[in-house]
C-alpha cells in the first residue's frame, strides 16, 4: 500500500483586494444604530492598534470594537459572520507583516485636491487611537523609545485633541509635517515597526526582556526619520 500523501500545512489566507475591501465597508455600513462602526480607514488603524499591545488580545475582545467605537455588542439576531470573518483575514494579514518587520500597505486613501496628507491619515490613525483607549497596555509601557514613533502618528490629529500629552507634543513639534502622501505613508508604516520593536520586540539571543508597565514618559528621543524644524 502506498505511504499516504501528507496534507500541506494551511496557508494564510489571500490578502484581501479591492472588492474585498469594498465588501467590508459595505458591511460596516449596515451596522446598525446607535452603534458607530469603523469604516475600513479606521478599522485597519484600529487593527494595529491591537496587534502591537504587548500582550496579545483575543478576537473575541477585539471584534466588538470593529463594530462599535466603544466595544458595545451587536443587537441580537444580527449576523456579523462575513464581516467578522474579513477583519479577521486583515488583522492576519498586518500581525504577519508587524511581526516579520515587512512592509504593508495601510488603507488610506487619497483625499480631493485641496486637502492635505495629514487629512487622509486622520481616520487610520483615530482607529489606532480607539485600538488605545478600549486597550490601555501599549500606552502604559514606560519607554522613551515610544515617543517619537507615537508623535508620527498623533501629528496628524489636532492639536486639541492631544491635551494631557505634554512629551508627545514636544517632540510633534519638532517634526516636518510631509508634503506627500506617499512620505506620510511610509512615515506611518515606519512608526508602526518602532512602536512594534518596543512592545513586540524580536527576542534576542538568550534574552527574555520584557517591555516594562508604567506611566509612559522621560525625555524625547533624538533624531528622527524625518526633518526636524
Amino acid at each position: 500500500m502506498p505511504a499516504p500523501t501528507p496534507t500541506p500545512a494551511t496557508a494564510p489566507a489571500a490578502p484581501l483586494n479591492d472588492a474585498d475591501i469594498e465588501r467590508l465597508q459595505q458591511l460596516l455600513d449596515a451596522v446598525p444604530p446607535p452603534l458607530e462602526a469603523l469604516d475600513v480607514m479606521a478599522l485597519d488603524g484600529y487593527l494595529c492598534g491591537v496587534i502591537l499591545q504587548p500582550r496579545a488580545v483575543a478576537a473575541s475582545r477585539w471584534l466588538p470594537g470593529v463594530t462599535d467605537v466603544d466595544g458595545r455588542p451587536l443587537p441580537a439576531g444580527f449576523d456579523a459572520a462575513e464581516l467578522h470573518k474579513l477583519a479577521r483575514r486583515r488583522h492576519a494579514e498586518l500581525e504577519r507583516a508587524i511581526t516579520r518587520r515587512d512592509w504593508f500597505d495601510p488603507w488610506i486613501f487619497d483625499v480631493e485636491d485641496d486637502g492635505s496628507p495629514s487629512d487622509a491619515l486622520l481616520p487610520w490613525v483615530a482607529g489606532f487611537a480607539a485600538a488605545q483607549d478600549l486597550y490601555p497596555d501599549l500606552m502604559a509601557i514606560d519607554d522613551p523609545a515610544l515617543i517619537e514613533p507615537l508623535a508620527l502618528l498623533y501629528l496628524h490629529v489636532p492639536r486639541e485633541d492631544l491635551e494631557d500629552a505634554d512629551a508627545l507634543l514636544e517632540v510633534i513639534d519638532t517634526i516636518e509635517p510631509p508634503t506627500a502622501l506617499t512620505e506620510a505613508v511610509q512615515d506611518l508604516v515606519r512608526a508602526v515597526m518602532l512602536i512594534a520593536d518596543v512592545s513586540r520586540p524580536r527576542p534576542a539571543p538568550g534574552r527574555t526582556d520584557a517591555p516594562k508597565a508604567g506611566t509612559r514618559g522621560g525625555k524625547p528621543p533624538s533624531g528622527s526619520g524625518r526633518g526636524r524644524r
